[in-house]
């Protein structure tokens, strides 16, 4: 089979880690996400896999963070056949393919170009979709998309990385050059982002993680078009718990752990309006 050379920075690596945390998953009798697009990526790469740190859990972790970013994303697309889909930080995960959307829909993948480059080379062309090699954050890359429909923004594993006022002043310019829509991504708290990044300095890896949430009704005043719509939190959903607990005492560990504010509200999937 062929292969592809990989040419990513070490920062770009956490791009490796999360599609092949989805391989993993597809490669079980019974997968989470099932991601077979994923498996063939990782088959065609020319890495060591088994180089790649991925977090503790992270084959049941990651499938199940896209599956609910791609249940979002379909029911929106349900609603709304007629739509665009900004899919922000894309890295190499192949949600265009998985949802397989409607001859109806715009689809912009967006992430920096070397990691589009490496898109081009592993994903095929598809009616309606498109690759724009561009930090999110230079807002200028949304000139060039038409402003005439209803819109989802998904930032899966994006956010955390971005400074605040770059993350508000991006979510400003999507509310006020689409008539309406959903903006979902996943946030971590305060207390959170300090955790993963002393953690990342003690293992010597170049992380830096900014933007902390700590109270979702925040962005409301930031960006007033904005309307909470849903707040998940991801460490207590019952599947993740219940695959990741092995035995009683787990279980009882993650029960009581759930019961306390601060452990559930380390990582919100947040799912705003306008």
């Amino acid at each position: 089979m062929e292969t592809k050379k990989v040419r990513l920075t070490k920062e770009k690596e956490t791009y490796l880690a999360t599609l092949y945390g989805k391989a993993l998953d597809a490669a079980v009798e019974n997968p989470i996400l099932g991601d077979r697009f994923a498996a063939d990526a990782v088959a065609r790469i020319d890495y060591d896999f088994k180089e790649l740190k991925l977090p503790k859990g992270g084959e049941i972790s990651l499938p199940i963070r896209a599956r609910h970013f791609d249940q979002w994303t379909r029911a929106f697309l349900a609603a709304n056949p007629e739509s665009t889909v900004l899919h922000l930080g894309c890295g190499l995960d192949t949600r265009v393919y998985r949802i397989n959307p409607g001859p109806q829909v715009r689809w912009f993948d967006v992430d920096f170009p070397d990691v589009i480059a490496l898109r081009e080379q592993l994903y095929p062309e598809r009616d309606g979709y498109h690759r724009i090699g561009s930090s999110v954050t230079e807002l200028s890359w949304l000139d060039a998309i038409p402003g005439d429909t209803p819109v989802i923004v998904i930032a899966e594993g994006l956010m955390m990385y971005l400074h605040e006022k770059d993350g508000t002043s991006l979510f400003r310019r999507i509310t006020e050059q689409f008539p309406s829509g959903q903006i979902a991504f996943d946030g971590y708290s305060g207390a959170m982002v300090r955790m993963v990044s002393r953690l990342a300095t003690v293992r010597g890896a170049k992380v830096e993680l900014v933007w902390g949430i700590d109270d979702p009704h925040d962005l409301e005043k930031q960006v007033p078009k904005l309307h909470l719509a849903e707040d998940i939190r991801f460490l207590t959903m019952p599947d993740l718990v219940s695959r990741l607990t092995r035995n009683r005492f787990s279980g009882a560990m993650a029960g009581a752990l759930g019961r306390l504010p601060f452990y559930r509200n380390l990582v919100r999937h947040l799912r705003y309006e306008f």
